[in-house]
């Protein structure tokens, strides 16, 4: 008895072994009663099975027939189909779908960035920071070529008013201006206003999108940006933290902030000349903070254009929220700086 059920036991595996192998689907082997006469290490294997398997799966493989039920009318685990009555704890086979779902990876890596880029607004003076808007800059401004100064510095004052117009006057004289609106650019000399080529317009209009100004109060609440948190970076010789964001328009942009303070150290972004469609690198250094009115304000900027240093600025003062006088951004109003009363001094 136990004897003949126990060769059953192993015809039965040798069959269910022999129709995987020939891509037989695993559903029909748990039904099939035609076993091949057994191969010489079969039969060289049942001896040893007698003495090692134990008795309760002896006297198991011992049942009168493989699907059908005992006497108490109830199958057994292991004659019932998997298919149709599948054990109590047995893993589901009902798609993922069905399950509750985790919280995604990138969701969750979107929540750090976000939380990151918050910290950042809250070093720079939070809703002080969020409120500013205009500002007045002044200071001695550098520009190089191919890491090479072109100049031994320019005085200027730059007048912003959010979103998008700016005016910075240039000399000791501030008798030479670039005022921009919106996406239109002027020069005023003493020859005139002139509208500013394309070559100098274009440059200041993609450092103005990716500014950091921009980053903070726009890109950060705008639901077609994806935001991912990068961890630990090193950004102007200091340890850093990397977020970065990417518009629907596929360009991208990265902010370090500093992994102690949370103040922005640096931000790049690239972009492809659309004349010999090769990629482009700019990177600013934002250093040497400090509080005014409650915002701090880097006093230090440096930027980069593909590894070489391009600009360098230096500030002496900052204001916030003065209600600029609209004249300076109208660039045929005849605006003079050196009129109007109460005006910044010009000494440095």
């Amino acid at each position: 008895m136990v004897a003949g059920g126990e060769l059953r036991l192993v015809k039965l595996h040798h069959c269910r072994y022999s129709r995987l192998r020939a891509g037989i689907p695993r559903e029909t082997l748990q039904f099939s009663l035609q076993v091949p006469t057994p191969s010489i290490w079969m039969k060289r294997l049942l001896p040893i099975l007698f003495l090692v398997l134990p008795v309760p799966a002896v006297v198991f493989s011992a049942n009168p027939a493989l699907g059908q039920a005992p006497a108490g009318g109830t199958p057994s685990p292991t004659q019932s189909s998997p298919a149709s009555n599948p054990p109590a704890n047995a893993p589901s086979s009902a798609p993922a779908s069905t399950q509750a779902p985790d919280i995604p990876i990138d969701q969750e890596n979107a929540r750090k960035a976000k939380d990151l880029l918050n910290q950042a607004i809250q070093a720079l003076g939070g809703q002080a920071y969020l409120n500013i808007h205009d500002r007045e800059m002044q200071g001695r401004g550098y520009n190089f070529y191919h890491g090479r100064p072109t100049s031994t510095g320019v005085l200027f004052w730059s007048f912003f008013e959010f979103p998008d117009k700016q005016r910075d006057e240039l000399s000791k004289e501030r008798d030479i201006a670039e005022v921009y609106v919106g996406n239109r650019g002027y020069e005023i000399t003493y020859k005139g206003v002139h509208p500013m080529d394309e070559k100098d317009l274009t440059p200041y209009l993609r450092r103005r999108r990716f500014s950091l100004d921009n980053l903070l109060r726009a890109w950060i609440n705008d639901p077609k940006v994806a935001l991912f948190y990068e961890g630990n970076a090193i950004a102007a010789e200091k340890p850093a933290l990397k977020v970065t964001l990417i518009n629907d328009k596929d360009e991208a942009v990265s902010l370090y902030v500093d992994a102690d303070t949370h103040l922005p150290l640096k931000k790049t972004f690239t972009w492809r000349d659309p004349v010999d469609k090769q990629k482009n690198l700019e990177e600013e250094i934002y250093d040497n903070y400090r509080p005014v009115q409650g915002i701090m304000t880097p006093f230090s900027l440096t930027r980069y254009f593909n590894g070489d240093m391009a600009g360098q600025r230096f500030l002496s003062g900052a204001t916030y929220n003065q209600n600029l006088n609209q004249a300076m951004f109208d660039p045929h109003s005849r605006y003079d700086p050196n009129k109007v009363p109460n005006k910044p001094s010009s000494k440095h």
